[in-house]
């Protein structure tokens, strides 16, 4: 009896752990209406349920992809508690994908990115994520035949695992960033990328831009339409299903004087956790491409 107590009380704990596993995407929900009637109903359940759409865009130059950035008073709200990097996590994104006929909705899992961007701090916003992961469910359930199944990942990651998560031993994690410039200001590193982006820079686009309130933090999420951008590179790596569309677009964050980056290893890597080596291989010049791409915007 005790052995099969204690069989019992691991197969428990074992299951316990599983379940802690999160993975970065959420099937929302799947639309029985064209892409064009999609993109209509996603932005009105997003907008009643509190969310704002700041920026949208045909993504990867895919006819079948499309992508909305939102954010909310709880998004910001968890932002202003830290501030710094984790200006990063001002915003999330949505996805509507056509894969095989069918119309997938899809967006980041508020979550796993929640743990990865606050790392230990996360416990102190969680209610702030818990109040943004009902919204999307409620929203989803009004769009489309409902899902709710996180993919991304074939075993997910812990969260104690993804607030320092690294694809392997040696490679950046969250904090480890890319500074692009350093300014005399908040203001004028702002007013330079302003200038640069109405003036127009060959291969980038600007989606969205939100400044946070008080904090000198601006975040800026940047479509790479040029050569070696995500037209290019994101076929090479999102080749699972459902397709990983809200992995876009790549962001640039204002932090005081700093223009900084996340890694591509680590932004590349923890938005595709399950890459293979031999496929990260197939894009190594990428992370400094994105570099070299989004520089040009501080210059």
């Amino acid at each position: 009896m005790r052995k099969l107590m204690v069989m019992a009380l691991a197969l428990f704990l074992a299951l316990t752990i599983q379940a802690q596993k999160i993975k970065p995407y959420v099937l929302g929900a799947v639309s029985d209406v064209n892409m064009a009637e999609t993109k209509k109903v996603v932005k009105q359940n997003l907008t009643l349920v509190g969310f704002k759409i700041i920026g949208e865009y045909q993504a990867a130059k895919d006819a079948n992809r499309w992508l909305m950035v939102v954010t909310s008073d709880d998004l910001l709200n968890a932002v202003k508690t830290k501030g710094g990097l984790q200006g990063f996590a001002a915003a999330l994104r949505v996805a509507i994908t056509v894969e095989g006929g069918v119309v997938n909705i899809s967006y980041t899992n508020p979550t796993y990115w929640g743990n990865a961007y606050f790392g230990d701090d996360f416990p102190s916003v969680s209610s702030s994520y818990q109040k943004v992961s009902n919204q999307f469910i409620i929203a989803m359930k009004k769009c489309g035949k409902y899902s709710g199944v996180t993919f991304g990942s074939k075993s997910g990651i812990t969260p104690e695992d993804l607030r320092e998560y690294q694809y392997m031993m040696g490679m950046p994690e969250f904090d480890d960033v890319v500074t692009l410039a350093t300014f005399d200001s908040f203001q004028a590193a702002k007013q330079k990328i302003d200038a640069k982006i109405k003036a127009g820079v060959a291969g980038l686009k600007l989606i969205y831009a939100i400044e946070i309130p008080g904090k000198n933090i601006m975040l800026y999420g940047i479509a790479l339409t040029g050569n070696g951008g995500e037209a290019d590179f994101l076929p090479t790596i999102d080749i699972s299903s459902p397709k990983h569309t809200a992995f876009l677009p790549y962001e640039i964050l204002v932090n005081n004087k700093e223009v900084v980056m996340l890694h591509g290893r680590y932004r590349i890597a923890v938005s595709f956790p399950d890459l293979s080596m031999s496929t990260f291989t197939k894009i190594m010049s990428t992370p400094g491409d994105i570099e070299k791409f989004m520089a040009l915007l501080c210059k």
